[in-house]
């Protein structure tokens, strides 16, 4: 196929920044500008003539073809973000176009596709990633920065660490990154969740157990703190340890040994005991629940992790983070949230906090089709009640009347947290002071 001479359009083609090509109905390529060959890295007269799948080598041309299913479906296809392959094995990300490639008479010639490099995008995308990420920790929240600043100390040292947070917080998240910046790095890191098993399953899970110390015990079993040697432990909701194990951990913090059951001999461990809980310890410990001489040796370093509400700002951004995985994982294409589903993540309460959001946006993504998330794909208990939607779309008030109530509602929904109510709003403590001075209803 070519373009009539009397026509700039090969010129024109030729010029854009955007690689173009065309194939006929056998696939073979019949156009290939200047972009498309800097691109692919090929060049013009070695792609014309070949098949569009030796040239491209994409991860849609193993059965996905989007050339292929809008010549079938006679439709275009806009947007769509995939990755080609160039000759020295190179990946090179980019966000394709396709439609069918029609005569005069509306007779199908073949089919033409635009690519676009995504490159540049990608690696600012990674650059921001990496600016605000620490280890798998995703946040630029000064909550976060504080303790990404002492985390690499601490992570050196050998004192066991206590990781205090409501559930859903990432304290195994925490631990981890502990555990990978630590000299013990190369070693094990074994988590076990002291509340998910009986008593006696986890005194030997622990521990391990000797041939013969129950029916079962066919053979000598080795625990955790044996095969975690030279490595971390995490002992996660750890106030929910029974007291008969209290004290065999007590023993392990001390004197570095312990007991498998049904043993009365001592075996030594080599291990570094990260512990976490979302209870009150000290409560436990006033109630006579929690030993306290256990406490203390817990409690050499302790790091409180800030809830989801209290980090408001980071919601962006791990929003972006797990789409973004969930999109690599599953190959859908989802672009990210629309405003108005950002902005209903920006104003819920989270109790279930980082992982509560990454269920959200899991459940939206499996009924999102393609494109932004949008406030209808939540799940029905974040759905706006119909008072909302009502305060939303208020008439018959003035703009400075409407300002007003946003700011009142703003205030209650973080009750009354001027500095959380500038990060939903989106404004400065001086904006909102004087915000607040114009509403006399809100008074001071």
């Amino acid at each position: 196929m070519s373009f009539p001479k009397d026509l700039p359009c090969e010129a024109v083609l030729g010029s854009i920044a955007d690689g173009v090509f065309t194939v006929d109905l056998e696939w073979n390529i019949t156009f290939f500008n200047e972009a498309a060959s800097r691109i692919t890295g090929l060049p013009h007269d070695e792609a014309l003539g070949s098949k569009c799948w030796d040239v491209l080598h994409s991860s849609l041309c193993d059965g996905q073809c989007a050339l292929r299913k809008c010549m079938e479906g006679g439709e275009s296809l806009a947007g769509k973000s995939i990755f080609i392959v160039r000759p020295d094995g190179a990946k090179v990300p980019v966000s394709i176009s396709a439609a069918p490639l029609l005569d005069r008479q509306g007779r199908l010639l073949g089919g033409v596709e635009t690519f676009r490099d995504l490159t540049d995008i990608h690696l600012m995308r990674r650059k921001v990633k990496d600016l605000y990420c620490f280890e798998d920790i995703v946040g630029k929240s000064q909550a976060l920065r504080k303790i990404f600043q002492i985390l690499p100390q601490i992570s050196r040292s050998e004192a066991t660490v206590l990781l205090l947070g409501e559930s859903g917080t990432g304290k195994e998240l925490f631990a981890r990154a502990i555990h990978h910046l630590s000299n013990r790095k190369s070693g094990p890191f074994m988590a076990v969740n002291c509340g998910a098993l009986p008593d006696t399953l986890l005194e030997s899970e622990l521990f391990g157990y000797v041939k013969g110390a129950f029916t079962d015990a066919k053979q000598n079993r080795p625990g955790r703190f044996q095969a975690a040697a030279g490595g971390t432990v995490f002992l996660d909701e750890i106030g929910d340890l029974p007291g008969n194990l209290q004290v065999k951990l007590l023993r392990v913090l001390q004197e570095r040994s312990f007991e498998p059951l049904g043993s009365v001999k001592s075996v030594p461990t080599d291990v570094r005991i990260i512990a976490a809980t979302n209870r009150d310890l000290d409560g436990l410990v006033a109630e006579g629940r929690f030993r306290q001489d256990l406490f203390y040796r817990l409690n050499v370093v302790t790091l409180r992790l800030p809830t989801l509400r209290e980090r408001r700002e980071d919601i962006p951004l791990l929003s972006d983070h797990f789409i973004q995985s969930m999109a690599a994982e599953q190959g859908k294409e989802i672009e990210g949230l629309s405003e108005d589903a950002m902005s209903l993540l920006m104003r819920h309460d989270f109790p279930g906090n980082v992982r509560e959001l990454e269920n959200i946006l899991e459940y939206a993504f499996i009924l999102c089709p393609g494109g932004f998330i949008q406030v209808e794909h939540f799940p029905e208990r974040l759905q706006p009640q119909a008072e909302d939607r009502e305060e939303l779309s208020e008439s018959g008030l003035s703009l400075e009347q409407i300002k007003c109530r946003a700011v009142a509602r703003a205030l209650r929904r973080n009750k009354g947290a001027r500095m959380a109510t500038c990060r939903e709003l989106g404004v400065s403590k001086d904006t909102l002071r004087r915000m607040i001075e114009r509403c006399p209803e809100l008074g001071e």
